[in-house]
């Protein structure tokens, strides 16, 4: 992969990852999720917004996982 291949995919990792840490602390109404992980939107009684935290955590853990594969 040459040099400007892995800068314009850390730009759209960066992208995924602010998106999907805005929709956390959108579903949860607080960042507590930073601390607490699964437990922050576990508890939501709205089921509609637990799905969609749900899916967010596992976007932004994904995200994560790759940029520190890249370094």
């Amino acid at each position: 992969m040459s040099v400007a291949q892995v800068k314009n995919l850390q730009r759209r990792l960066d992208n995924l990852n602010r998106e999907a840490e805005a929709e956390l602390t959108k579903a949860c109404g607080h960042e507590l999720w930073r601390t607490l992980g699964f437990d922050a939107f576990d508890s939501l009684e709205d089921a509609s917004r637990r799905a969609t935290a749900n899916y967010y955590y596992g976007q932004w853990q994904t995200v994560r996982e790759l940029q520190d594969a890249l370094g």
